[in-house]
């Protein structure tokens, strides 16, 4: 019998002014702290596509749900299909979130409207993994259970 899959959903809303204020206040050193090269490729000058894409890297943040230290913001990223949908890429502490937790692959949907800007992930999880024992063998100094 082939492996069932779960769902987990992580959303967030942010207000464009607020991106648009650090922004204004920090410049470039926002900008390079938060986005990827290839982000700002994009939406360099357009706080709508940059709160949109703080947004989805928000909602990826609550799909992963970190006990300990967040994924570096830039290690999820937002890239731009040429046809206009938008995918989801994850390195680093990201991706490894993403391993250990049997996450098989992440959706992302963006929009910004009327000042606000927001984005849905939803991520497929391999059915039967157990976070739980993931993370006491890790604290027992074991390795990965899901190896």
């Amino acid at each position: 019998m082939a492996p069932m899959s779960r769902l987990r959903v992580g959303i967030d809303l942010v207000q464009v002014s607020r991106i648009a204020g650090s922004l204004a206040a920090f410049g470039d050193r926002f900008l390079t702290r938060i986005y990827t090269p290839t982000e700002l490729g994009y939406a360099r000058n357009e706080p709508e596509r940059l709160a949109a894409r703080f947004a989805a890297k928000e909602a990826v943040v609550k799909v992963l749900r970190p006990r300990e230290a967040r994924p570096e913001w830039k290690s999820i990223e937002v890239r731009r299909d040429p046809d206009g949908w938008c995918e989801l890429s994850l390195t680093g502490t990201a991706a490894r979130l993403a391993r250990e937790q049997a996450i098989d692959s992440l959706a992302v949907s963006l929009s910004h409207e009327a000042g606000l800007a927001n984005a849905v992930v939803v991520a497929t999880l391999t059915e039967g993994h157990d976070r739980e024992q993931e993370t006491e063998a890790r604290r027992a100094g074991r390795g990965s259970t899901n190896q």
